[in-house]
């Protein structure tokens, strides 16, 4: 099992030089070599976000079985600017999402194997492993285009590299589906003041209101794309029937923080941490990388209610829906819909059966299953619970009605949730 240090890091003079140093070279490339204590890692994270997390334990998945390691985690990010950091204690590699030049060249003069997670631009010489931005951008528009949305926008951060290739993804995957897409490119100046926040959801409020409608958009990460929900909220702008909104990153906490709950391109950030400790274990070996700049693919969409729904043009059926969705584990009626639609049930049923497939009824029970789908996999809540939630009744009824819609019980769709093992 791997060791963790969490105390600021002190010079340790009796401990061999760190691989790297000329007596370490003169090892033949690929020769695991044997150290008197495990292999000292320093990790570069801010454990705040949860990427960092997920990165963190495709790296630990490697250390066990290719270990021991023993890791020193710096969730402050002191050794990007500190150079007593790389300085003060005796390290065998690097491995951080962080990367300055200013601590690749400290790695460089003191031999430091390092191997970069950040998603800027590439320090020649420092392998780098990053998500795919195109096929992350490709994979989002696939998604709105698959929903029947041929108006489709893209929010973007001018700044930064990632954020232009997210855009130039999803941007050609619209033109090879023979759309257009309308671009509006975010000044990040790094200010996270309330004031810069309400600047730049008054500034989403008028480009969405330009938009033709329904409209399928998608941001660059799951924070510009919580300030187009809130923008969506302040034009008048219902969510999704008339503003599809996706995110990237699948940042949960972000995603459930909104209403409706935010869908997102989920990165395979477990895998990235699996390759960058392999990658690092070979240049601790002297093995040259086979590539500097690694592309992990993305896993896939996270539907959530921002976008779980094909492009509706009524605004009839869609002012029906979001009542129906804000209110289907509450006991809503079709009575209750069509009084607030203003429509005959005969209409109603008609332009339900023409837009979706189904019913009104049919559309209620769909959502109160997906609710009850959610809280099985993210919740250890017993069904009795689940089914206050969702606003059953009688629990036996629900699970007749869960077994009806999707052919097991939930007590077995749980046991199912719960087997499936991390992609990697």
């Amino acid at each position: 099992m791997p060791t963790v240090d969490s105390a600021t890091p002190q010079r340790e003079p009796a401990i061999p030089p760190p691989v790297g140093t000329a007596s370490v070279q003169s090892s033949p490339p690929g020769t695991r070599l044997i150290h008197r204590t495990r292999p000292s890692i320093l990790i570069v994270f801010d454990t705040r976000f949860e990427e960092s997390r997920a990165v963190l334990k495709g790296i630990v998945a490697y250390e066990r079985s290719h270990g021991p390691w023993s890791f020193f985690l710096d969730d402050y990010q002191k050794s990007e600017a500190d150079p007593t950091w790389v300085a003060g204690r005796h390290w065998n590699g690097v491995i951080s999402r962080h990367t300055s030049p200013s601590l690749a060249q400290r790695c460089a003069e003191h031999g430091l194997p390092l191997v970069d997670l950040n998603d800027g631009p590439p320090i020649p010489g420092v392998p780098k492993i990053r998500p795919d931005n195109i096929a992350v951008g490709h994979q989002g528009a696939e998604h709105l285009i698959e929903r029947g949305f041929t108006s489709l926008a893209f929010c973007s951060q001018a700044s930064d590299l990632w954020a232009s290739e997210r855009r130039d993804g999803f941007s050609e995957a619209a033109k090879l589906a023979g759309h257009t897409v309308f671009v509006h490119e975010l000044q990040d100046n790094g200010n996270t003041h309330p004031s810069w926040d309400e600047t730049r959801v008054s500034g989403l409020v008028q480009w969405l209101r330009s938009l033709p409608k329904p409209v399928g958009v998608m941001a660059c990460n799951d924070l510009h794309a919580q300030n187009i929900i809130s923008a969506a909220h302040q034009a008048g702008l219902l969510v999704p029937e008339e503003v599809a909104v996706l995110g990237a990153n699948n940042d949960i906490t972000r995603c459930e923080m909104v209403y409706p709950y935010l869908s997102s391109v989920a990165m395979n950030h477990f895998r990235s941490g699996y390759l960058a400790a392999e990658t690092l274990d070979q240049l601790m070996m002297g093995v040259k990388p086979d590539s500097f700049d690694v592309r992990i693919d993305p896993l896939e969409v996270v539907t959530r209610q921002s976008t779980d729904l094909f492009a509706i043009r009524d605004r009839c059926i869609a002012s029906a829906l979001a009542f129906i969705r804000e209110r289907a584990c509450s006991g809503v009626t079709v009575e209750q819909v069509l009084q607030h639609a203003s429509a005959s049930r005969s209409l109603l049923e008609k332009k339900f059966r023409e837009h979706l497939g189904m019913s009104p009824h049919a559309v209620i029970r769909k959502m109160r299953v997906t609710k009850i789908k959610q809280l099985l996999y993210e919740t250890d809540y017993p069904l009795k619970k689940i089914a206050e939630l969702t606003g059953f009744e009688h629990v036996e009824y629900m699970c007749v009605l869960f077994k009806r819609a999707t052919g097991i019980s939930p007590g077995e769709y749980r046991k199912r949730q719960q087997a499936k093992v991390p992609k990697q």
